[in-house]
């Protein structure tokens, strides 16, 4: 399925998941994948998400834990994952939620695809809409955000947000990384913008997301028009060369 001697990184931001942390842990470890890791990135959870980890990775050497000293945001969690990615030379690098709208089970069809692309993207609207129990406001923003950076940017992608993906290292070692600053939706057009625009292969799969049923959702009004303006950033700057 994969390279022989080829290691992967699941990496997953938390802040205050510490009833999700164990399922989506739990579900990762019964994968018959070889050589994948888990890298925890914790914004200080004051409900103890850390100690939980801090469990599993006595058990478990494969799992890691990050901890940073306050709220910093979901962009700034992933690059830090990227830079630990890259320093220890894993070959894939994947981003999930760990609240198990991401379902673990499709990381070995990622994997697959990843043989023949740079960066492979768990799409939810590539072959309809495949989203469980999310608000309709929140499907139409969701929807309406990937066909709206589809035609400012000509990103030629059917989900333009997900968070689900699984990178090459190359494509994160020519990105690069300290020029990304945004976070959420704009986190990911972004980091696909900047591939795709430096002619890496870009790759979707079809999941099904769930929405949450425990925890609340990190979705903000911030995150939203952030976006919005992240695609004229990026459309503007792709002009003149520099993206």
């Amino acid at each position: 399925m994969t390279d022989k001697n080829t290691k992967s990184l699941v990496i997953i931001p938390t802040y205050n998941e510490r009833n999700n942390v164990p399922k989506v842990l739990d579900e990762i470890l019964k994968l018959s994948v070889k050589d994948l890791d888990v890298l925890i990135i914790d914004d200080n959870s004051p409900d103890g998400t850390a100690e939980v980890v801090k469990k599993y990775s006595q058990k478990h050497p494969g799992i890691l834990l990050k901890e940073r000293q306050g709220k910093l945001g979901l962009g700034t969690a992933y690059i830090a994952g990227f830079e630990y990615a890259i320093e220890h030379k894993y070959d894939y690098i994947f981003e999930m939620d760990a609240d198990l709208s991401h379902d673990p089970k499709v990381i070995p069809e990622f994997l697959k695809k990843i043989q023949d692309a740079d960066l492979v993207i768990g799409s939810r609207y590539l072959t309809g809409v495949n989203v469980i129990n999310w608000p309709l406001m929140r499907l139409f923003i969701s929807v309406m955000a990937s066909k709206y950076t589809r035609i400012i940017t000509g990103l030629p992608l059917h989900d333009c947000t997900s968070g689900f993906k699984c990178f090459r290292r190359e494509v994160l070692e020519k990105i690069p990384l300290e020029d990304v600053s945004s976070s959420g939706y704009s986190f990911q057009i972004e980091m696909n913008f900047k591939a795709w625009k430096r002619g890496f292969k870009i790759r979707e799969i079809p999941i099904i997301f769930y929405d949450r049923t425990e925890g609340s959702s990190k979705m903000s009004k911030k995150i939203i028009v952030e976006a919005i303006f992240m695609v004229w950033k990026l459309k503007i700057s792709s002009l003149f060369g520099r993206y």
